[in-house]
């Protein structure tokens, strides 16, 4: 077989599968916003680095708020402005209301059956409903203050006591076993955790968990190599989908045999009541891997992301020594020495106020959102940019 032969069957075999991977579904009269050219086959995923949200802000700086890029056969666009992110976040937002396909919602999330990447549509309203009564309407955080209030006093006890002994205090512990405390009492009704080691056993959980959900999966943009697991995430996902699962099944074993019969107002009881009473939800009945896959969400979502953000502020204000000083001057003129900052104090701690959103804009817990799918688009007219065609494509915010 000679060379040229050789060199004529891979330009064919190589057009062939570029054809296959990137072969257009829609066709636009409008071109793509501007981006960078990518690689060929893997587009510009290997230019994303190991800190992709800043290589978007950089990319922003050249090409605008709102940047097309290609992702092996994935056409996505980002936005990197609040004006552009508003547009597809609430004004077209039912047209980007679906999350993507990826391996993380196929082998973490219990293949799409919880909140975070249910299809919209019913359940994913059901879910929705259910959080919002029982934990997030105004009435559900008033009959939860206590618990909160009750395992902030128990930190503060334990550091105080550490520092009178003249005890090092491992600040990233306590306040990840307060967080921690106060989110299961909530989602189960009881503390799941006896001991602060199995608190920083399932606060490792959820960071590999959230790592794994963050990382670029080269199967889940080039549909050929998926199978091959080319990083190592898919098994990775795999293992960590096993711990939590024993995870889950143990706590909803331990509500079922009354071991633990929780604070009856938990979230966890009402699923498990309408599970057992067997009542229509919405698509079919409730079933232990919804409540499972409900539980992983939350979990995931409170656990890292509140005692992360309560370590970066402790750091800022230690950096910053003046504001450190006139916040302490606000808690002591408004809140005084005598007891504990209350959470109706709040309202009045502008300052105080100011410290936490200044934080969240330095150190966001996920820089990167969730990308959303566009649907029933085309030729979308999105302010603050030049008219583009959407359709199709993968939309991207942070």
């Amino acid at each position: 077989m000679t060379p040229f032969f050789l060199l004529l069957c891979t330009v064919i075999l190589c057009t062939i599968l570029y054809c296959f991977l990137f072969k257009k579904e829609t066709i636009s009269t409008r071109p793509p916003p501007p981006g960078p050219r990518g690689w060929p086959i893997l587009g510009n995923l290997p230019q994303l680095g190991t800190k992709p949200h800043q290589t978007l802000y950089n990319l922003s700086k050249i090409y605008g708020p709102l940047i097309y890029l290609q992702f092996g056969s994935v056409n996505v666009v980002v936005a990197s402005s609040s004006n552009v992110a508003s547009q597809f976040l609430k004004t077209h937002d039912a047209n980007f209301s679906n999350r993507p396909p990826n391996s993380g919602a196929e082998h973490m999330a219990y293949n799409y059956q919880d909140m975070v990447f249910a299809p919209y549509g019913s359940r994913w309203r059901a879910l929705r409903k259910m959080c919002n009564i029982h934990l997030f309407s105004a009435k559900a955080l008033d009959d939860l203050r206590p618990i909160r209030q009750t395992e902030v006093m128990s930190m503060t006890q334990e550091v105080y006591l550490h520092g009178k002994k003249g005890a090092v205090v491992d600040v990233s512990q306590v306040i990840n076993v307060c967080s921690l405390d106060a989110l299961s009492r909530a989602l189960v009704g009881w503390k799941v955790f006896q001991e602060a080691k199995e608190a920083i056993e399932l606060k490792a959980m959820v960071v590999e968990l959230m790592q794994l959900a963050g990382v670029f999966n080269v199967g889940d943009f080039v549909k050929g190599l998926a199978w091959m697991d080319p990083q190592g995430v898919v098994r990775k996902m795999k293992k960590v989908h096993k711990r939590f699962d024993q995870f889950f099944d143990a706590l909803m074993e331990a509500r079922r045999t009354g071991k633990n019969k929780g604070e009856g107002r938990d979230l966890l009881s009402v699923l498990l009541n309408f599970l057992e009473d067997g009542a229509d939800f919405e698509e079919g009945k409730l079933t232990d891997t919804n409540i499972k896959a409900l539980m992983l969400n939350l979990f995931t979502a409170g656990t890292d992301t509140s005692s992360s953000t309560v370590e970066w502020a402790l750091s800022e204000l230690i950096r910053h020594p003046d504001i450190l000083k006139q916040a302490q001057e606000e808690l002591d003129s408004v809140v005084g020495r005598h007891h504990l900052v209350k959470e109706h104090d709040l309202p009045n701690l502008p300052l105080f106020q100011a410290i936490i959103k200044e934080v969240f804009r330095l150190h966001p817990a996920t820089p990167l959102s969730i990308p959303r799918v566009g649907e029933n688009v085309r030729d979308q007219r999105v302010p603050h940019t030049q008219k583009c065609n959407t359709a199709g494509k993968l939309v991207g915010y942070w």
